[in-house]
């Protein structure tokens, strides 16, 4: 097992698994391909079938949890492919984001084009943010860039000044302003888990595994930000953050959620402003919302969550990856943001555990392992993109290879 830990592997993520001990990771955090050929990309032109998650079954411990990312198009075929291997599918987390880029086919064009008909040029619009000219008048997009692909970088093409054209042909003129698909905001992460042996007491106490770090990923709240908090706590998202086991569930935060979200203003948009939750303690309810997370006179406390209710502040967020989170000369076009995978690490890995990605891309899995403290397997099997990974952790980790822990 020596010769796999905190190694980037280049190769089949099937044929290396296969040379790998049973039972030997601790859990597997990965991006899969989603069967989408984005932006033309060979290896996106199918989803891992049963094979690869039968073989991941095997090497992992009973208990181990798996989190693997889909596409909201095809993640039916991971889930399937996933259960049909053998393992038990717990949930669905969905990550939503404000700056997803839309992929739709403007049929008033294609009709024109169809038809040989050149269309006038009314107009002018960037690719990226700020604010664009369409038939003479102003419209404004506030927050991110389009998300806009970013092969080259990040908003390689924010800047982009693209054409507005008019409707040449009375059929383009009937359907301008269709399209074929919707603006991507979300994407889904399956959850599953590989079955138990025993109870899962029986299972923890044996592997380590079969169970969530509930407290290592409680959410944030007002309470928990304050000053006193962040040095007993630290920040939900941070190097620093320890829950601590002396308090109350919900002094430490919120119960994670199956919602992650991106902080942007149309994802906060989405969900309506509430009022704190609260909940009884020893069957009794106090109907003053003042009170809630207070402490009664017999000295039980009121169960809310010391905050002001909000909407989507109530789940983890975590913005798009960002060009310092991409690091210098990472070209790979689906990078995941690092505090994601740091929290989706936590959440499935028992202290000093084997995180296993066997899609490895550019190493963001792993570089979120190690700044967790876990140890880790990555496979990958796009050369450029194994060297990529291997300059990310080196330079984020020098003493990786030093002697083992």
């Amino acid at each position: 097992m020596t010769d796999y830990l905190d190694k980037i592997i280049c190769g089949d993520c099937l044929e290396v698994m296969a040379s790998m001990p049973e039972s030997s990771v601790d859990s597997i955090v990965t991006d899969p391909p989603y069967g989408l050929s984005f932006i033309r990309k060979d290896w996106d032109h199918g989803v891992p079938g049963e094979a690869f998650w039968r073989e991941a079954l095997r090497v992992a411990k009973p208990g181990a949890h798996l989190l693997a990312f889909g596409g909201t198009r095809t993640h039916h075929r991971l889930m399937c492919a996933i259960e049909d291997a053998g393992w038990e599918i717990r949930d669905c987390l969905g990550w939503l984001y404000g700056s997803g880029f839309p992929k739709s086919l403007d049929v008033s064009k294609a009709i024109d084009k169809m038809a040989g008909a050149e269309r006038e040029v009314v107009g002018h619009k960037t690719a990226g943010m700020g604010s664009w000219r369409c038939w003479g008048k102003t419209a404004t997009k506030r927050g991110n860039t389009f998300g806009m692909l970013q092969s080259e970088g990040d908003n390689a093409n924010a800047d982009k000044v693209v054409p507005i054209t008019a409707p040449a042909t009375p059929e383009a003129v009937r359907w301008n302003g269709w399209g074929t698909a919707l603006k991507p905001a979300w994407e889904p992460i399956v959850l599953a888990r590989k079955p138990l042996r025993g109870t899962i007491a029986q299972n923890v106490l044996q592997y380590g595994t079969g169970a969530l770090n509930i407290d290592g990923c409680r959410v944030e709240t007002d309470d928990t930000r304050g000053k006193a908090s962040r040095t007993a706590l630290g920040v939900m998202n941070d190097d620093n953050w320890k829950a601590r086991p002396i308090m109350a569930g919900s002094e430490c935060g919120r119960f994670p959620a199956n919602l992650i979200h991106d902080g942007s203003d149309e994802v906060e948009a989405v969900f309506p402003v509430t009022r704190p939750a609260r909940a009884s303690v020893g069957g009794v309810k106090d109907p003053h919302p003042a009170s809630w997370g207070k402490r009664r006179n017999d000295g039980n406390r009121i169960m809310g969550h010391n905050d002001n209710g909000g909407s989507a502040s109530r789940f983890f967020y975590c913005a798009k990856a960002s060009s310092s989170d991409r690091g210098e000369g990472n070209n790979h076009p689906t990078v995941k943001p690092l505090s994601l995978m740091r929290y989706l690490c936590r959440l499935v890995t028992p202290p000093g555990g084997v995180v296993l990605d066997p899609f490895a891309g550019s190493g963001s899995t792993l570089l979120a392992a190690l700044k967790e403290g876990f140890r880790f397997i990555g496979i990958e099997k796009e050369e450029k993109y194994c060297e990529i990974a291997r300059r990310r952790v080196a330079e984020a980790t020098p003493s990786l290879f030093a002697p083992e822990r």
